[in-house]
């Protein structure tokens, strides 16, 4: 039953990110960066793929349908996705040919360390470290899975 009284949540769970080249992005943040590949739907009519970060409930989707079109290639700047070690997170970037900034510390305190990368097309990156994440993570491991189903 719900409140119908209770505010309305919002989540968001989608971005859509624009590039030139589908195959070479699936690549890049399957292969390279490491994001979970949730589904590549190719028919007559479209091709459209979906991506979610390990532990996020935000995925990005690109493809080649009009809307996903109207935005230039690599023009979206300051994305951010955050990690509970800024330092192993980005050794393991470069690991796998993922050029990335240095570690900036900006504060001390939790949430002030950060470094960033671009994607192919240029579309850019910031990752933030959150220690805190490492201990209680956004979403538990036991509720990750497609659409929540755990796993």
């Amino acid at each position: 039953m719900t409140n119908d009284t209770a505010p309305m949540d919002w989540t968001l769970e989608v971005v859509i990110l624009p590039v030139s080249d589908i195959e070479r992005s699936v690549a890049f943040y399957r292969d390279q960066v490491g994001f979970d590949l949730d589904h590549d739907t190719t028919n007559e009519f479209m091709h459209v793929v979906q991506l979610t970060p390990r532990g996020s409930g935000c995925s990005i989707v690109f493809g080649d349908l009009p809307s996903q079109r109207q935005m230039t290639p690599g023009s979206m700047k300051g994305l951010q996705l955050v990690v509970a070690d800024a330092r192993r997170a980005r050794d393991e970037l470069l690991s796998r040919g993922v050029a990335c900034s240095d570690v900036m510390v900006f504060d001390e305190s939790d949430g002030g360390t950060f470094f960033g990368f671009d994607d192919p097309d240029g579309n850019s990156w910031a990752v933030q470290e959150l220690r805190v994440r490492g201990e209680r993570p956004l979403i538990p491991v036991d509720h990750r899975g497609r659409f929540g189903a755990g796993g």
